[in-house]
């Protein structure tokens, strides 16, 4: 008999500056689909997240938009909130990082580090942008990598090699607000001991099945080159909590980001718990006998199994059961593409296709390796109508017209096959365990092995064959009612993938639970509803509609999108005087706000933009229009940019856009937008 177990579960919190798409949803498809797998095996676990809603760059984006940060992230975090319920993301919470209850923890931990020593101040040379006149946090700093050489990394880690390093180290840095050369500026800062946990840190990552293998090798990798003491401060101005008990008459000084950010999972589930009268200090306090799991992208796991176990271990709390990762989504074989039109918005693929498709084609992908995924569309299209279409729901719709059409619905009263049935029902074993080791392409290759049995019964029988013959009645429904109950067990199976396709089967088949226990009844005597179709098979053009659309997406403003000419594309091919509207899709015409615009010493010709395009951070961009524009008149104005041009390295810096200007008499005028456009919004 299985023992109830009371398990806590976190996705990777999404950074508040944008829209989800498919590459975020790989995560919470996968904890989703874990999630539902054990409620259904009897035990209790709640699922929480929260919005990742503090740092520069969600300050420096909102001040562009015009608005509060506070406005900022309540608008996306809405916009995530309204993703994630599309594809059936079952969070029992979904909070904000910018929350009193994360404030709250983040403080206390930070006192109890502090208490035990484990935090201390120095002054550290720090990169500071003179033309910005701020202190670059790591993102807004790059240069080369100081281990490998790799170019444009930021300033804490290389996506190359994985290194860590300090800003400082970079070679040939370059800020990526303004562009400009930093300069080296001493600045306070608060530091987290991490050294002083690593004996603790390296027994924690070796214990049994708390990390993967690979995982716990490559950390192995950073304890040999050895721990580095953790900045947890940032400078003024910055959004975010401030650093408590900090001197009088000195600075503020705020928590990085990275510190409160794994704290909101606490918060999130402080927040649940406080509505639905949870015991929280059950589940977090040292000696919790509870499981806590994280499902997290592999390019965070420096925080989540260093720096997030440390500060747990060091605050006297409990540590997590387990941290798993996973890789990155390929779409075609490759990463996704804006112009290909596979970078594909989650709200894209909703107004095309339906949710549970892309869930079943992730789960027959994931397995509990680190390793990337590829999303074939093709592939996806293939697998939906030969898995779900042609063999699960085939079973259904092949069987429940002769139940109703003979016997009333009424499901025969003994088992024709009982071997056959009870050789699917102990299938579940092995399935249940492949979901909880998140086996998941494992446990669809079970499910589906099932589902073939089931069909080669009905094909062996011919039930349709006969039901021709009068006085077969009763064989009919013998074979109908066998076919119907492998269908309800398969459903059991695929309740934690297709949840909404499971409860449609459940009102089909009339019965009142789909968790793994109940898969063991067979259904004898039982009366079935009619029968509706569960799932339509996916068409190429829906497909072909949703990638068309993603490109849309990049030449879109104001709900219009740039339509086709037919016979302008054929003159196009025909003649070289003409481009067709493909190529014309390639060019992204973004709108911008110009954040600032100065003169560039040495260079009479040029005007330095600083712009926000609606991305994480600024551009900046050259333009030859000196002599017709002071600096002043193109400040604060929207204008249009090109944003796909490759970066083009000049005397000055680097430019990364151009600024769309019209000549008239051998003057240039720069094409000004409305006030009213959004940043960001693409133009056709």
């Amino acid at each position: 008999m299985t023992t109830e177990r009371k398990i806590l579960v976190t996705s990777a919190l999404p950074y508040a500056n944008g829209p989800i798409h498919l590459g975020h949803l790989v995560e919470y498809i996968q904890t989703d689909i874990w999630v539902r797998a054990m409620k259904a095996q009897g035990h209790t676990v709640t699922y929480v997240c929260a919005d990742d809603a503090h740092g520069t760059a969600i300050m420096l984006k909102a001040e562009a938009n015009g608005v509060t940060p506070e406005a900022q992230i309540a608008e996306v975090k809405a916009s995530h909130e309204a993703d994630f319920a599309g594809f059936h993301i079952g969070f029992d919470n979904y909070h904000s990082t910018h929350s009193p209850e994360n404030e709250a923890f983040s403080t206390d931990i930070y006192r109890k580090l502090k208490e035990g020593g484990y935090i201390f101040t120095k002054d550290v040379e720090q990169l500071f942008d003179t033309e910005k006149g701020l202190f670059l946090a790591d993102r807004f700093v790059k240069g080369e990598c100081p281990e490998c050489g790799a170019k444009d990394q930021y300033g804490d880690n290389c996506e190359v090699c994985s290194s860590t390093y300090n800003a400082t180290e970079l070679k040939n840095p370059y800020s990526t607000l303004s562009q400009s050369t930093p300069i080296i500026k001493s600045s306070k800062h608060y530091f987290f001991d991490l050294p002083k946990f690593a004996e603790f840190l390296q027994n924690w990552t070796r214990a049994d099945g708390r990390l993967q293998s690979s995982i716990a090798n490559k950390l192995a990798e950073w304890f040999d080159a050895g721990l580095a003491p953790w900045d947890i401060s940032r400078d003024a101005p910055y959004f975010g909590f401030k650093i408590p008990d900090t001197p009088a008459g000195e600075p503020d000084k705020y928590f990085y980001v990275w510190l409160d950010a794994p704290v909101g999972y606490m918060a999130s589930f402080k927040n649940l718990c406080e509505r639905a009268g949870i015991d929280f200090d059950e589940y977090w306090k040292k000696d919790s006998t509870t499981e806590l799991y994280h499902f997290i992208g592999k390019d965070i796991v420096y925080f989540h199994a260093l720096f997030w176990p440390a500060m747990l271990e060091g605050a006297g709390l409990r540590t997590p059961t387990a941290v798993n990762a996973h890789g990155f989504l390929m779409v075609n074989g490759e990463k996704m593409s804006k112009s290909r039109g596979t970078f594909i918005q989650a709200k894209t693929y909703l107004e095309h296709l339906n949710p549970e498709y892309l869930r079943y084609y992730f789960a027959s992908k994931l397995s509990a390796s680190v390793e990337d995924i590829n999303l074939d569309l093709d592939d996806f299209m293939q697998k939906v109508n030969s898995d779900l279409v042609g063999k699960v729901v085939n079973i259904a719709s092949r069987s429940a017209g002769f139940i109703h059409k003979n016997n009333a619905g009424k499901l025969s009263d003994t088992c024709a096959e009982p071997a056959l049935v009870q050789e699917i029902i102990d299938a579940g074993d092995e399935i249940a365990a492949a979901y909880e080791a998140r086996e998941f392409a494992k446990a669809m290759r079970l499910i589906m092995a099932c589902a073939d049995k089931a069909n080669e019964y009905i094909d062996d029988k011919k039930p349709w064959a006969l039901n021709k013959i009068a006085g077969n009645e009763a064989e009919v429904q013998a074979v109908c009612s066998v076919a119907l109950n492998i269908f309800r067990q398969l459903v059991v199976y695929l309740a934690p993938v297709l949840p909404v396709l499971a409860e449609q089967a459940r009102e089909f088949l009339n019965i009142e639970r789909i968790d793994f226990a109940s898969r063991k009844n067979v259904l004898l005597g039982h009366t079935i509803n009619p029968f509706k179709p569960l799932l339509s098979r996916v068409e190429k053009d829906k497909i072909d509609t949703m990638v068309s659309a993603s490109k849309e997406d990049l030449v879109k403003t104001d709900g219009k999108t740039a339509k086709t000419d037919k016979k302008s594309d054929k003159a196009s091919q025909n003649n070289g005087e003409f481009i067709g509207i493909d190529d014309f899709a390639k060019v992204e015409m973004t709108v911008a706000h110009v954040l600032e615009c100065n003169k560039v010493e040495g260079a009479d010709k040029l005007l330095q933009f600083t712009l926000d395009v609606g991305e994480d951070t600024p551009r900046n961009v050259f333009s030859g229009i000196a002599k017709f524009y002071a600096p002043e008149e193109l400040a604060g104005k929207k204008v249009i940019c090109v944003t796909n041009l490759a970066p083009r390295k000049m005397k000055f810096g680097v430019s990364k856009g151009m600024i769309l200007s019209a000549e008239k008499d051998g003057k240039l005028q720069v094409v000004i937008l409305p006030d009213a456009m959004s940043v960001g919004a693409k133009l056709a």
